[in-house]
């Protein structure tokens, strides 16, 4: 049974489908939001649950840079609505911020739950209807939407449509991709889905796999140098897991590694394990005598290297280099390590590919299909984590509110709006 036509709809309910929705509400226009899942983000929700990093506070052009290939495309709506201005939202919402020693900015609470439900508070009180558990199925043939839901397939007919379905990743909070076969079969341009923000596998002995999974590597510096560019380094820590290696410093390189897998079939990176000493200065202790120690001994004391980073070296080299004071040094400061995969999407903090933007008009509304809109991470771009992410859902979503607005404005489908 169909229900009653009205202005806009948005279908999801993560921060893009969100800030869709206040855009709209808040120009005094009804707005059904529909979600498939019971309640709205849930995604949102597990993203924060161990502190939830809303943005990043270093300098604009750095962090335009963030976006890789997509910088030109997303940053008009960064210009927009960056950090600056998604701090003062957050402000307005009663939700006080601070920034740690990374540059992250997190709330004081540090969890998702209090801004969340603030802002489902504001948005219920401006006017926006939520639908829960309505998993979207597409149009029928007189253009309504169509959903799944618990007591059958319903429909509804609605002027404007903004999409924000999220990826491919974290499908048991929602983001199944389903989407993507339904957009493409009427024309829409896709780019597949790949993971972002993702470990890799990595061949470990069932000796090194048994003996360090769930070890952390701290203070370690990675080196890669993509195809035809510059080595890129940087320090932090990662995790050593069963299968390979995941963590911030692994995912701050995942879209090289990515690509040079996919080219090469494999994707080699360098590990400096003690970035506190010079090679001259590890070799020149490990050149003493050592004595009656054992060679795991004698790395230990002139190296401080023990645990998983000695593990490490006992994986990737042989006894005869080991033994060699000037090779041993030199593997030190930059270990290598083939990756071989990456993990599979599902378990991807984000993903790239998606709806491309050659397929959207600036106001992020399909080309083809005027009146349908996009945001969020169902779009073709991607962004290491560090508050990027959330930063680009948010501006995003809210270009989109605007941009339903103002396509209904202009073809008199509503009358001009109460405000921006």
């Amino acid at each position: 049974m169909n229900n009653p036509l009205s202005p806009a709809a948005v279908i999801g309910g993560g921060p893009a489908g969100l800030m869709a929705a206040e855009v709209l509400s808040q120009a005094g226009l009804p707005v059904d939001l529909y979600e498939s899942n019971p309640s709205v983000g849930r995604k949102f929700l597990v993203a924060g649950s161990s502190g939830l990093n809303l943005t990043h506070s270093e300098p604009p052009e750095q962090f335009l840079a963030r976006y890789g290939e997509r910088r030109l495309q997303l940053e008009p709506y960064l210009q927009a609505f960056g950090p600056p201005e998604l701090l003062a939202w957050a402000a307005g919402l009663g939700v006080e911020t601070f920034t740690g020693t990374s540059g992250r900015v997190f709330p004081v609470e540090m969890k998702a739950a209090a801004l969340l439900s603030a802002w489902r508070k504001r948005l219920e009180e401006s006017g926006v209807r939520f639908h829960p558990g309505h998993k979207w199925l597409g149009w029928n043939a007189d253009g309504d939407l169509r959903f799944e839901t618990e007591s059958g397939e319903q429909s509804a007919q609605h002027l404007a449509v903004i999409l924000a379905l999220g990826g491919a990743s974290w499908p048991q909070l929602g983001s199944t991709g389903d989407w993507a076969e339904l957009l493409a079969s009427r024309g829409t341009p896709l780019a597949p889905f790949k993971p972002a923000n993702c470990g890799f596998d990595v061949h470990w002995s069932e000796h090194f796999r048994e003996r360090f999974d769930g070890s952390p590597l701290k203070a370690v510096v990675l080196e890669f140098t993509p195809a035809g560019q510059p080595a890129i380094r940087r320090q932090g820590e990662f995790i050593v897991t069963r299968d390979g290696l995941e963590g911030s410093l692994i995912y701050a390189f995942s879209a090289f590694i990515r690509d040079e897998i996919e080219r090469a079939g494999s994707a080699t990176i360098h590990l400096d394990l003690a970035p506190g000493h010079t090679r001259e200065e590890l070799l020149a202790r490990l050149a003493r005598p050592r004595g009656s120690r054992s060679l795991s001994s004698h790395l230990e004391k002139s190296t401080g290297l023990r645990d998983v980073k000695a593990g490490l070296l006992w994986e990737f080299l042989p006894r005869l280099i080991m033994e060699d004071p000037v090779k041993l040094a030199a593997a030190i400061k930059a270990l290598r390590i083939p990756l071989i995969a990456p993990h599979p999407l599902a378990e991807a903090i984000s993903t790239a590919g998606g709806v491309r933007f050659e397929g959207l008009d600036q106001h992020l509304m399909l080309k083809d299909q005027p009146g349908v809109f996009c945001a969020g991470e169902m779009l073709d771009w991607e962004a290491p984590t560090g508050g990027y992410l959330l930063t680009a859902c948010f501006s995003t979503g809210r270009a989109a509110g605007q941009g339903a607005l103002a396509w209904l404005t202009a073809n008199q489908l509503i009358p001009s709006p109460q405000g921006d």
